[in-house]
């Protein structure tokens, strides 16, 4: 059954397919997206930054890096088409975090599940009931 949602660049009501965004909204991100394509296709503009192809062809950086994450953009093609780690905001071509921040977190997550198996000993500890057994020799 159809789901009714609203657009998530201009909040107009939509019947919801795959995409989180109404048919208008979508029709200009492809224009957008010929833009840029056209703009970094040609030989001299391969190598540009993402800053460099929103100075020259007035498409907002968001829809640029969104255009990257979503693989249209392939970095392999056009190595200089980074955006920023979500934590950090280091420059990085794939995934959400870098590889720093992604090693922090696995460390904290480790560290955070030996603490927990540390408290888990410790109240196993408390709950039990020792007793001496005198008559052992």
């Amino acid at each position: 059954m159809a789901e009714l949602a609203n657009c998530y660049n201009c909040n107009a009501v939509f019947v919801k397919t795959a995409r989180n965004i109404c048919p208008k909204c979508f029709a200009e991100e492809e224009k957008a997206f010929e833009v840029v394509y056209q703009f970094i296709r040609r030989r001299e503009n391969r190598e540009a930054t993402i800053s460099e192809i929103v100075e020259a062809t007035g498409v907002e950086e968001k829809l640029i890096i969104k255009f990257v994450k979503d693989k249209r953009l392939r970095t392999t093609m056009f190595p200089n088409l980074s955006y920023p780690c979500e934590k950090c905001g280091t420059k990085i071509v794939t995934g959400r975090l870098c590889q720093e921040c992604s090693e922090k977190i696995i460390k904290d997550v480790y560290l955070h599940e030996l603490e927990e198996k540390a408290m888990e000993k410790e109240r196993e500890r408390i709950n039990t009931y020792y007793t001496l057994d005198r008559d052992r020799k």
